[in-house]
């Protein structure tokens, strides 16, 4: 008995949710087929794949062998790759070898890469020798480029073609992509001079030829574009699907849309963990390993807060004679820090998205400088009327005021400053930009605050 892959209709759809996930590990705990069977009747694959991330290995297997054939192919399309890669090894090899051979090659390649060395060969060398050709060619591109991320199936065909025979063809030829929304006409060198919408072929006439339908200039995408620079391209142009080219200017596959969309959410969630120190498989990961990616992260935070520990140190002396300071300090670090945070937020995104260019540069950090002065004037204002309420002490408000004023503004200055340098220096300003934008804030604020106050009040 097996899990139908029947897909159900939105109306009949089953959201996974707390009760179906208790469900389905009641019934994989007991081995109860005809239970799971029901819970998992109108499951989409999407959410049976999530579904595994709650199960352990034992449960997942189980699960994935209740699931039929096209059913179990669509779920291992859908699967996180650290789920796979820990599932691998207690899996029935050939029923993967065969889900393999029936996916479209981007699902296959996501799947593959995402193993161990050896299980990819192992994988290579199990699946047809055709199959094995069109995988490894994708492989040999460097991850996250569009090679790795293209489809090879598309639909190619000449320009002297007639839109009757076009449509002949499609309805004939077995061997076409399940879903594809545009034909690629290319010359005898197999070089695309155009796209033809499938809209469009349908609503011309039977006699008339692709090139007069065909649409010139389309946007290509080279093998060896990185992804975040394919889905650039994709938001900047509005493309649905675009034709992938090799080093010679031959088509060699395709990326569409729905691609894209999951390199936007693979790209935002690791910028998000990088400025964490965190990776990706960090949730599905041992408690060993965890605490020993984590632990060269915390301990670069750890060097640095010494580094602005040794600055309060200096001021030891005054801290002592006035015990105000130290009530007064987190405030100021804490204002750069956060105001930091931001400019460094915003220019990551912008690098990220292409609107920060050598031609706006300049443009861009005035406007960050300006908004953290003027942020600098306001909250120094507010600062120094509570510090003055609090301690009934002029001097004292006005230098904690004039503090936050060189805190906030260097933060705009290093926020902007520093992810632009990595960036430029080819290093992902998502990785450690967080660290130095803080520990910079945290020693000018510790040092103009103690400073003057050394200065001015001792």
């Amino acid at each position: 008995m097996e899990i139908s892959s029947n897909k159900p209709k939105n109306s009949e759809r089953v959201v996974l949710d707390n009760d179906l996930i208790k469900s389905a590990i009641s019934s994989t705990n007991n081995k109860d087929l005809t239970s799971l069977k029901e819970t998992l009747k109108n499951v989409h694959p999407g959410d049976l794949a999530d579904l595994l991330t709650f199960l352990d290995v034992s449960q997942r297997i189980f699960l994935l062998n209740s699931l039929t054939k096209e059913l179990y192919s669509s779920v291992l399309a859908e699967i996180d790759d650290a789920i796979f890669d820990e599932t691998f090894q207690d899996l029935e090899k050939a029923e993967v070898i065969e889900a393999i051979s029936d996916m479209e090659t981007n699902d296959a390649i996501s799947l593959i890469e995402s193993l161990e060395p050896n299980d990819q060969r192992d994988i290579l060398n199990q699946v047809s020798s055709e199959d094995r050709q069109i995988l490894q060619e994708s492989l040999d591109y460097p991850e996250d480029t569009a090679g790795r991320r293209m489809q090879k199936e598309f639909v190619a065909l000449p320009s002297f073609w007639t839109v009757g025979q076009t449509i002949d063809y499609l309805r004939e030829e077995l061997d076409l992509p399940k879903d594809f929304l545009e034909i690629f006409v290319v010359n005898p060198l197999n070089e695309p001079i155009g796209t033809i919408p499938v809209s469009r072929v349908l609503r011309t006439a039977r006699s008339r030829s692709l090139e007069g339908i065909t649409l010139k200039d389309p946007i290509l995408i080279p093998a060896t574009m990185d992804q975040e620079e394919v889905a650039y391209q994709f938001e900047k142009y509005s493309l649905v699907s675009a034709g992938v080219i090799d080093n010679a200017g031959k088509l060699i596959g395709r990326i569409t849309a729905d691609d894209i969309v999951w390199v936007l959410q693979e790209e935002a969630e690791e910028d998000i963990l990088r400025l964490g120190g965190l990776s990706e498989a960090e949730s599905n990961q041992s408690i060993l390993v965890s605490t020993r990616k984590r632990f060269v992260w915390l301990f670069l935070n750890l060097l640095t807060a010494i580094l602005a520990s040794i600055v309060i140190s200096l001021f030891d002396a005054s801290i002592e004679k006035m015990v105000a300071l130290a009530i007064l300090m987190p405030i100021v670090a804490s204002m750069g820090g956060n105001a930091g945070t931001q400019t460094l937020t915003l220019t990551i995104r912008s690098l990220a998205t292409k609107e920060l260019l050598s031609s706006n540069r300049k443009k861009i950090f005035n406007k960050e400088i300006s908004v953290s002065a003027l942020n600098g004037i306001i909250f120094a204002i507010i600062t120094a009327i509570s510090a003055y309420i609090w301690f009934n002490d002029l001097s004292l408000s006005v230098i904690v005021g004039l503090a936050i004023i060189v805190n906030i503004f260097s933060a705009g200055v290093f926020g902007f400053l520093i992810p632009y340098s990595l960036n430029w220096l080819k290093i992902d300003p998502a990785i450690a930009s967080s660290v130095f934008v803080t520990t910079v804030t945290d020693v000018i604020g510790f040092l103009s605050f103690l400073g003057l106050a050394s200065i001015f009040l001792l």
